[in-house]
């Protein structure tokens, strides 16, 4: 998996470059659905396999589990905005399966749980893959993990809100 870090970033921006209204909570649940999906690792506590479609990276990294995750947000908090929040939450939670198929480690993404327990990778796995649990991140691993994420994650997600500041400033003239 990428880091909660790299994911948070992917929330972060997904929510910027989509939401006209600057919503705080939107913010908020952008970032935390970009994390959300790794609440799969509690199954390892209740000897459910990794392969498992309830197992990691299985249907709360599928394109089912976005759906479902962003309807219900839409319709508990996107009062006036429905379709904006019903967006940025499924790209912001979908956003995490689709990085974590694009790292270095792990048994693939169960992108169609629980239709199809098949797990993919990208072409692309550059980024490094994070270690499971927070005392194994602040290794030299950890370091590794942050400079990749640094490459792939951040700095592009920078140059996004970048370019979208600037294109607000010429719209305020």
């Amino acid at each position: 998996m990428a880091s909660a870090f790299g994911h948070a970033v992917v929330g972060f921006t997904l929510s910027k470059v989509i939401s006209n209204n600057n919503s705080k909570l939107l913010l908020l649940f952008a970032i935390i659905s970009t994390i959300l999906p790794d609440i799969d690792v509690l199954a390892f506590n209740f000897g459910i396999p990794y392969e498992a479609p309830f197992g990691h990276r299985g249907f709360t990294h599928s394109v089912l589990f976005a759906v479902l995750w962003a309807t219900l947000l839409m319709l508990i908090f996107g009062k006036l905005n429905k379709l904006i929040w019903w967006i940025v939450i499924f790209l912001s939670t979908i956003s995490h399966g689709i990085l974590d198929a694009m790292t270095s480690g792990g048994r693939g993404v169960g992108f169609f749980v629980p239709f199809h327990n098949e797990r993919y990778f990208f072409p692309f796995r550059d980024i490094v893959v994070s270690p499971i649990g927070i005392e194994r991140f602040f290794s030299e691993r950890g370091i590794r993990v942050i400079f990749s994420e640094l490459k792939y994650i951040i700095i592009p997600c920078l140059i996004i809100l970048l370019f979208l500041k600037i294109k607000n400033k010429f719209l305020e003239k």
